[in-house]
């Protein structure tokens, strides 16, 4: 018998804004600028959570995690991971693989994607080898390029458990 597979689409764009605490894919980054947003802000776990959803036909970050919910101001956006994993695993979906694009001027970020992806490893419950992080800039264009703004791209191929 196969087992029904999906893919899954995400993207996610925040501010960078003086004072706030840069986190990118689980992890804390020196930065004189952080990620604005209603949770801890973190592109990466928040667009990998739009394709884990999308793969399931769930709708979109906003429509489980809203900003008007006063109750996730602030969350580790982890937490928010776990509980869509929860949904995953409710539906007898595991992950086969993700892959996450950062779009970003600075800070560089290769000697942070061994950490990002043994943190985002351990909550999407797959190996590292199966988590690929990868970093671009904006070649100077636009609001990321003028390094007022983050954005995200995540892609995810999920399988039912048989």
């Amino acid at each position: 018998m196969s087992s029904e597979m999906r893919i899954g689409n995400g993207f996610d764009i925040h501010r960078l804004e003086a004072g706030i605490p840069l986190i990118i894919g689980g992890v804390q980054i020196a930065h004189d600028k952080g990620s604005a947003g209603h949770s801890d802000g973190d592109v990466v776990v928040h667009s990998i959570i739009d394709a884990l959803l999308g793969a399931l036909a769930l709708g979109d970050i906003g429509m489980h995690f809203p900003p008007s919910d006063q109750s996730i101001k602030g969350i580790d956006s982890m937490v928010m991971l776990k509980k869509v994993m929860a949904m995953l695993a409710e539906r007898r979906y595991e992950i086969i693989n993700v892959d996450a694009t950062i779009v970003l001027e600075s800070p560089k970020l290769s000697r942070h994607f061994s950490d990002m992806r043994k943190r985002l490893a351990s909550v999407l419950q797959i190996d590292e080898d199966r988590v690929s992080v990868k970093a671009k800039t904006a070649e100077k264009l636009g609001s990321i390029g003028d390094g007022d703004a983050i954005a995200a791209y995540a892609v995810c191929l999920i399988q039912q458990s048989q």
